[in-house]
């Protein structure tokens, strides 16, 4: 939620200050945009992306029943890597520091993901 109030905030105050025209966000970003605009935007979209295999893993292991301490801290350290490249890629975007911390949100997802396959086998057995 806040980075879809701070991209909001990002395209209201470039169009305010008479940096972009209101058409320009008709699909998107479009035309000659503040990099600060078009950072927002493409951090919304990460948020929207792999994170998705998330969401379905934890509705997954819920649905399961699974409530093992391990899922729940990867689950954690998870949303705590995305929290922290987001704040790199809003901030002074690194992209060094901002693709290890990416990495080591996926290397946590597929953790998740396969512990869960674990789990879910080993009450099939």
């Amino acid at each position: 939620m806040f980075m879809i109030l701070h991209l909001a905030f990002r395209r209201v105050r470039a169009f305010l200050r008479r940096e972009a025209r209101i058409d320009q966000f008709a699909l998107g970003e479009s035309g000659p945009l503040s990099q600060q605009v078009i950072l927002a935007n493409r951090n919304y979209m990460n948020l929207l992306e792999m994170p998705i295999l998330f969401y379905v893993v934890g509705v997954m292991a819920y649905a399961a029943g699974i409530e093992a301490t391990w899922f729940v801290a990867l689950a954690w350290t998870y949303v705590a890597l995305r929290v922290l490249h987001s704040i790199v890629h809003v901030t002074y975007n690194h992209v060094l520091h901002r693709f290890a911390l990416f990495a080591a949100s996926n290397v946590v997802l597929v953790g998740m993901w396969l512990l869960l396959a674990i789990q879910l086998h080993a009450r099939g057995s």
